[in-house]
């Protein structure tokens, strides 16, 4: 029984319909849900699950599988819906339910989060290509996300004692740091992040992880106590790095938990901005995966913990970031209200005394022209597709693709741009406009190893196809992109 990933539990046996509604919307056979359950626990090694259309009818059917199976269809129904579909949404138990089960309630403390960023990093270098799903494959959300996460406001402990300073891993390393190796740790760092926005997730995340684990390392070495925080800091935005270009490839757990690894890293390392800045990105992934409630609790989260410290930069992209939650939720006074405090935080980033950290850099005119036309674009949706919000992005998507056009080094930024102009235009009813953007973002999207941008196309292509299909210039860009994005980008 074991071999079939089957359970021990028959007693009041009843048909499991949320499972079956699930089921039935996917669109698979018994046969493919089984196949693509057994290809995914071969990738997690667990090589003794043997599924079957028989196992798979018994589960319908209200029989509760064994772990690993109710994770690996947490993950295989989130993928396929796009939104996190947990394992109680699927009317399903999990065996063996502890407090770190999730892989996100984690202990706060440095011993223990560069021990977890050391293990993490290294499998994900040694597994599959997919990226490591740690010992959690569904995506955490709701409460059993946000609670933990609040613990990145309590205060550490005044002055620690520091532990006994362990002997170096290597005896050949002097164990101490110096000077310009740290600037050569912060500026690979830089290099990574441009890598990033200009040739998308794809082509360097493993790289990333690689100089995430090497500073892992240097970390269980002995250092002074300010090497000690600035390593946590280049450890913290290496980390989140990893998580971005996992998000933007598609990894969606492993993205989750290098954020929230990052966010352990940046509180070390005492740095408030940089968690707020970590926080924002776990606001955009939940936006991306249809959880507009929580995107907003992470960046409200952000914005309490960095109030006294964030530049107006940061603070502008807070709140931009809070617009697109409210957007999602349906809530056009409150989206209108954080555009406009995003417009006038912005406005103040040049009187601001201090340079703006590098991982910032990215939010510029362009990309707050950007988010503030998604946020009225997300609303045109949510709103039923009103052409009424589709006229308040369209002039501010406009001058993003204007700005970014001239922009060689955020290309993945110019693509997505593009591609919200031409839904814009889908949202206005003018088809024709909407497929000479798209073309412009398939071009840039061959050059750019991004699955989000892809699959963003791809919606957005099938949606002209479904309005617009016998239009020529429709059906143009239908086989265009059949040639040009023929399958989804691999991670690497």
């Amino acid at each position: 029984m074991g071999g079939n990933g089957g359970s021990g539990t028959h007693a009041d046996k009843r048909p499991n319909e949320l499972l079956g509604s699930w089921f039935v919307r996917s669109g698979w056979s018994k046969g493919e849900l089984a196949r693509q359950v057994n290809h995914r626990a071969r990738q997690l090694g667990a090589n003794h699950i043997s599924t079957d259309t028989s196992r798979v009818r018994r589960w319908l059917d209200g029989e509760n599988p064994r772990e690993p199976i109710p994770r690996i269809l947490s993950e295989l129904f989130s993928e396929r819906f796009g939104c996190v579909v947990s394992i109680e949404d699927l009317g399903l138990r999990t065996a063996r339910q502890s407090p770190a089960a999730s892989g996100v309630d984690l202990p706060w403390t440095g011993p223990q989060t560069v021990a977890l960023l050391g293990e993490f990093s290294r499998s994900d270098l040694m597994l599959a290509r997919r990226g490591f799903l740690g010992t959690s494959l569904a995506l955490s959300a709701g409460p059993s996300l946000i609670e933990p996460m609040q613990r990145w406001l309590v205060p550490a402990p005044a002055s620690p004692v520091p532990p006994e300073p362990q002997p170096a891993l290597d005896p050949r390393r002097p164990g101490r740091l110096s000077r310009p190796e740290l600037d050569l740790l912060e500026s690979t760092t830089r290099m990574f992040r441009q890598w990033d926005a200009q040739c998308g997730g794809g082509l360097r995340r493993k790289a990333v992880v690689g100089q995430l684990h090497e500073v892992t390392d240097l970390l269980q070495e002995p250092q002074t106590e300010a090497t000690t925080r600035k390593l946590f800091q280049v450890a913290a935005e290496l980390a989140e790095l990893a998580g971005w270009m996992s998000y933007d490839v598609g990894l969606q757990p492993t993205a989750q938990k290098y954020f929230v690894l990052a966010l352990h890293a940046a509180k070390e390392a005492g740095d408030k901005p940089l968690g707020s800045y970590i926080l924002s990105s776990m606001s955009r992934q939940m936006i991306h995966l249809g959880r507009p409630e929580d995107a907003l609790e992470l960046i409200h989260l952000a914005q309490y913990g960095s109030r006294d410290c964030a530049s107006p930069r940061t603070q502008s992209m807070l709140y931009a970031m809070e617009a697109r939650a409210y957007a999602n939720m349906g809530q056009p006074g409150k989206t209108k209200r954080a555009v406009r405090m995003a417009e006038d935080t912005f406005a103040e980033a040049d009187e601001w005394d201090e340079p703006d950290p590098d991982w910032i850099r990215f939010f510029s005119e362009a990309e707050l022209y950007g988010e503030n036309s998604h946020s009225y674009r997300d609303l045109a949706y949510v709103a039923g597709r009103s052409p009424t919000y589709a006229s308040l992005a369209e002039p501010l998507m406009r001058r993003a693709v204007e700005l970014f056009a001239k922009d060689s080094e955020h290309q993945r930024s110019y693509a997505l741009n593009l591609i919200g102009m031409s839904t814009v235009h889908l949202l206005q009813r003018e088809p024709e406009q909407s497929t000479t953007y798209a073309t412009k973002a398939m071009e840039i999207a061959k050059k750019v190893r991004s699955e989000r941008v892809n699959t963003r196309i791809r919606k957005t292509v099938d949606t002209a196809v479904r309005d617009y299909g016998d239009l020529a210039a429709v059906v143009d860009l239908s086989d265009q992109l059949a040639v040009d994005l023929p399958e989804a980008a691999e991670a690497v």
